[in-house]
């Protein structure tokens, strides 16, 4: 079957490599002068710094499987994740641990002084609905008025009292000076990039790629079936409304030596408009640059010319994904893949592992001569 591939990040990668080794021919297009999506990685001419374009994207996952299929396609060297966040004039480490704790507070606890010290403060909520709610459960007012509150209002672009408790949910709070971001124990950063990892999974006989090329909606009806990895309101023309997604903007700059000793550092305070500043050169602990390109990172609600990046999933927007689910279910021949088209904040593995098992759920319709479902993995 000649089949469309609608978009040349991981989603659309991943499924084209997996069909095309089962022998059907794939095309790939994207509007991008490049492929790889948003976690496309260049190498800068002036600094010889491998450059994260659209934000950093740090590899981790507890799926064997997974990890093993990105390193068939790339080297991962070992990297290890640590964030630090400035709040006032002080700069503590994060996520939430023994350290930031015993900085924050000026003590010298023990973990389980710490533990009993934390549950003293949070506050006696018993079902947390919002983020701030959660937050209050969780570490009290003190901390998070400190470090979330802020940075969450700038991120998001509302009141934490706004958002659901589950967004809270994914950070970690530990009593330990354990500052490793992520848990999961696979972790890395690919040798020479995402974008070379992505071009060698497209790199099959069976497969056509074509950058700077936007979809037609006339394309679709050249194919046996087409792989929708783009906004799942654009698929329809967007004609119930746009679905919400905050965007970012970077502001770009160049420093020497090491700028500020960390890839990753946050500014919790409200009045300060960026979120975080990241310097690329950390991203890449194994090579040595004398300069160094840093972006600060500035949060905003996505317009019909922005990339989306973080889909904000709020009542709102709930209601309308539940209206544009429903006609997606009523639709033959597409299937709709990834974080734009299943409307779902994704990280990278997540994204490899619902690829890898949607192109064997399409060849096992194949199989069965039945139809593909259009939605694998629900939105809702």
């Amino acid at each position: 079957m000649d089949i469309l591939l609608v978009g040349a990040g991981l989603s659309g990668a991943v499924i084209a490599r997996e069909l095309a080794e089962a022998g059907h021919r794939c095309t790939v297009i994207d509007g991008r002068p490049h492929v790889a999506g948003n976690c496309h990685t260049e190498r800068d001419p002036a600094t010889g710094v491998m450059v994260h374009v659209y934000g950093p994207h740090i590899f981790h996952t507890a799926d064997a499987g997974v990890w093993d299929y990105v390193n068939r396609h790339m080297t991962f060297r070992p990297y290890r994740h640590q964030v630090r966040t400035t709040v006032g004039d002080r700069v503590y480490s994060m996520p939430i641990n023994l350290l930031t704790i015993n900085q924050f507070f000026g003590t010298a606890m023990r973990p389980d002084e710490a533990a009993a010290f934390i549950k003293a403060k949070a506050e006696p909520i018993a079902d947390p609905q919002s983020f701030e709610e959660q937050a209050l459960a969780f570490v009290g007012r003190e901390i998070y008025e400190a470090f979330f509150k802020g940075y969450t209002e700038k991120q998001w672009g509302t009141s934490p009292q706004n958002l659901p408790a589950s967004i809270l949910k994914r950070l970690p709070l530990r009593f330990s000076y354990d500052d490793n971001y992520f848990a999961h124990p696979f972790q890395g950063m690919p040798e020479r990039g995402y974008t070379e990892m992505v071009e060698s999974i497209l790199d099959h006989p069976g497969i056509d790629v074509h950058v700077s090329t936007v979809f037609q909606p006339e394309m679709a009806s050249r194919y046996g079936h087409v792989f929708w990895s783009g906004p799942l309101d654009g698929w329809f023309g967007y004609d119930l409304g746009r679905l919400g997604y905050r965007t970012l903007d970077f502001e770009r700059f160049e420093g020497q030596g090491d700028w500020q000793g960390c890839a990753v550092m946050n500014y919790g305070d409200a009045d300060m408009p960026f979120t975080r500043i990241t310097e690329h050169k950390h991203f890449a602990p194994w090579e040595e640059h004398g300069d160094s390109v840093l972006y600060r990172e500035f949060s905003r609600a996505c317009g019909a010319e922005d990339i989306p990046y973080y889909p904000i999933r709020l009542v709102e927007e709930k209601a309308l994904l539940g209206d544009y689910v429903s006609r997606a279910d009523g639709e033959e021949g597409v299937t709709f893949v990834g974080r734009l088209g299943t409307y779902r904040y994704l990280d990278m593995d997540v994204t490899i592992r619902e690829a890898l098992d949607t192109a064997g759920a399409f060849l096992a319709a194949q199989k069965a001569g039945t139809a593909m479902s259009a939605v694998v993995k629900a939105p809702l």
